[in-house]
């Protein structure tokens, strides 16, 4: 059977790079509601200008709205088969929603959370450097320039360093992200749908046990 494959793991976890490994290697389609959202603000549909409206008055987009998206998106030729949804749900609530969605579209859900504890997740967020000219990021601690504080591909570019990739902002993130995350492990973990994966080593020996999962 077809899946609904929900990657889940903290800011700097990993995910985003796996789901992008899926999509290159398995052709396993990425849908990101990060992507979803900023496609809306061009487009011209009626679901478009609703979202564009609660956007433009600064109000939250709602569970019900977001479904829509997620629904309307997934509905395309392009996740006829086994997707991945990055970003969500987010919510016991939308994981609620998205039962109603697998249904639909006859397919079984499968959660995998990309599981690496919290001080290797300050490392990976607070030691964070980028290029500004050609965007290559580096770390610190884990992938430090041949120059500190410079590109290796751009000697002349000093590295960027993100005004929220502090410690105190990480935490709070990091906080944030285990307050809201903690019902939805919950929820599919009661139900036996909730894999993990451990995100810390070679990006490839993490691919390979994910992979191994599906």
């Amino acid at each position: 059977m077809d899946k609904i494959i929900v990657l889940i793991g903290a800011p700097g976890a990993g995910k985003g790079t796996q789901a992008r490994l899926l999509q290159e290697r398995r052709n396993i389609p990425q849908i990101s509601t990060g992507d979803m959202f900023r496609e809306m603000r061009s487009l011209d549909t009626p679901l478009a200008r609703e979202v564009q409206e609660i956007m433009a008055s600064g109000k939250l987009i709602s569970d019900e709205i977001t479904y829509r998206i997620v629904r309307e998106r997934t509905s395309k030729s392009d996740t006829a088969g086994t997707f991945v949804l990055d970003g969500y749900p987010r919510t016991a609530v939308q994981a609620e929603q998205l039962e109603t969605l697998a249904g639909e579209q006859g397919k079984e859900i499968l959660a995998i959370e990309v599981d690496i504890p919290a001080e290797e997740l300050m490392k990976r967020l607070t030691g964070r450097r980028s290029c500004p000219e050609c965007g290559e990021i580096y770390n610190i601690y884990s992938k430090p320039p041949k120059v500190q504080g410079f590109c290796d591909m751009h000697p002349e570019c000093p590295l960027d360093h993100r005004a929220d990739d502090n410690e105190e902002s990480v935490k709070t993130r990091l906080d944030t992200y285990q307050a809201n995350t903690a019902p939805l492990l919950e929820y599919y973990g009661r139900s036996g749908r909730l894999s993990k994966v451990s995100g810390i080593g070679d990006v490839e020996e993490i691919y390979a046990e994910l992979s191994a999962l599906l």
